[in-house]
């Protein structure tokens, strides 16, 4: 029985080492690829702030709603229809 725990115990050892070269390798190839001073992907860096179709209800990115009477809007139909009654 000790000598099965051993080699089990040898084996998780090898795997380990195996896949902590195999991380080392791919980080190193990630940082071949990019410059450390390299800008990052737009959008990746900041997360945007969400808000509220005044009608619907839908959470959209404030980017993408339409400001129309102090209010905000997914769309041009929501803005002509006006606040839904919840």
């Amino acid at each position: 029985m000790g000598k099965l725990l051993f080699w089990i115990a040898v084996v998780l050892v090898v795997l380990f080492a195996v896949r902590l070269i195999n991380h080392q390798k791919a980080k190193a190839a990630r940082a071949q690829e990019q410059p450390p001073n390299a800008p990052q992907k737009p959008g990746l860096d900041k997360a945007e702030e969400m808000v509220r179709c005044a009608h619907c209800g839908v959470y959209l990115p404030r980017s993408e709603a339409l400001m129309k009477e102090g209010q905000l809007w997914c769309s041009q139909e929501h803005a002509s229809i006006g606040v839904k009654e919840r």
